[in-house]
C-alpha cells in the first residue's frame, strides 16, 4: 500500500504536498472476532459494489471533513492489535446497531442498505451514544494479509501538534515524515481506500438481541442473501422498544 501525496490548501490542520494515511488498529468488537469481522464485511463490499463501513470508537481528526469534500484520496490501513482483545469486547452486556450517520456536509443520512455497523451498547460511563466508522472503498476483496510491514514510527498525527501516534490511539490521520522501517511490530493487514465522508459519526443506534448477533456472525450467501440480513436486522431493530439513547434523540 503506497500512501498519497497531493497539495492542500486553506484547509487548517492540512499543510500542502503533505503525505497522508488513514491508520486503524483492528481486533475483536461487539463479541465478534477480527476473523469475522472480515469475512462480514467482505460480504459487504460485495453487496455494496466495493463500498463498506468499517466501524471505529474514536472521532475523526479535523482534516478529515476538508480532504473529504475535495476528495483527496487517502488510503486506509488496517493493522492487528497486539493487545489482546478487552472482556467488554469479546462479551458486551449489549450490542446495538447504527442505522444512520453524519456525511462531510453535516447533514445525517441513512447508511447504504448494504451497510452494518454494530458495537457494544454500553461504555464505561452508560449506554454508548457516541460512534465512528470509516467509509472505505476496495476493488479487491477483503481479506487478512501477513508480511508487509507498517511502521508507524515514520509519521505522525496531522494537526498543529504533530505529535507521534498515541499509545491508546485506535484510529489516526497520519502524515509521513520519515522513512519507514522494516524492523516494525505491525504490520500491512487490510488495506482500502477513504471514500464518502471518509471518517463519520453514526447515529440511531439500536439494540439487537444476542441472537441476531450470531445470525450476523455465522452469515454466508450472496449479497442478495446479505442485503436481506441487512434488512432483517434493521427492521427487528426498528420493531423493538427505544433504548434510552435512542429515547434521549428523539428531543
Amino acid at each position: 500500500m503506497v500512501v498519497h501525496r497531493a497539495p492542500l490548501t486553506d484547509h487548517g490542520d492540512c499543510s500542502q504536498h503533505e503525505t497522508y494515511v488513514c491508520w486503524s488498529r483492528m481486533q475483536t468488537e461487539a463479541g465478534q472476532t477480527l476473523d469475522t469481522i472480515v469475512r462480514r464485511k467482505e460480504y459487504e463490499r460485495q453487496a455494496g459494489d466495493g463500498l463498506f463501513f468499517w466501524g471505529v470508537g474514536n472521532a475523526p481528526a479535523t482534516a478529515i471533513s476538508a480532504l473529504a469534500r475535495l476528495s483527496i484520496p487517502v488510503p486506509v490501513i488496517f493493522s492487528v492489535m497486539k493487545s489482546r482483545p478487552k472482556a467488554i469486547d469479546t462479551l458486551p452486556s449489549r450490542t446495538v446497531v447504527w442505522r444512520k450517520y453524519i456525511d462531510q456536509f453535516g447533514k445525517e443520512r441513512t447508511l447504504p442498505a448494504s451497510a452494518l455497523v454494530t458495537s457494544r451498547g454500553d461504555s464505561a460511563s452508560g449506554p454508548k451514544v457516541k460512534h465512528y466508522a470509516l467509509v472505505c472503498r476496495s476493488e479487491k476483496p477483503l481479506c487478512l494479509q501477513r508480511g508487509e510491514p507498517f511502521d508507524p514510527r515514520a509519521f505522525r498525527n496531522v494537526g498543529k501538534v504533530g505529535g507521534p501516534v498515541g499509545a491508546s490511539q485506535v484510529t489516526a490521520l497520519l502524515r509521513q515524515v520519515d522513512r519507514p522501517s522494516a524492523n516494525t511490530d505491525y504490520e500491512v493487514n487490510l488495506s482500502a481506500w477513504l471514500t464518502g465522508g471518509y471518517w463519520v459519526r453514526l447515529t440511531d443506534p439500536v439494540e439487537i438481541p444476542p441472537s441476531v448477533n450470531a445470525e450476523i456472525a455465522t452469515f454466508s450467501g450472496s449479497p442478495d442473501d446479505w442485503l436481506q440480513l441487512t434488512r432483517h436486522v434493521k427492521h427487528h431493530a426498528s420493531s423493538q422498544p427505544h433504548t434510552l439513547e435512542t429515547m434521549l434523540q428523539l428531543f
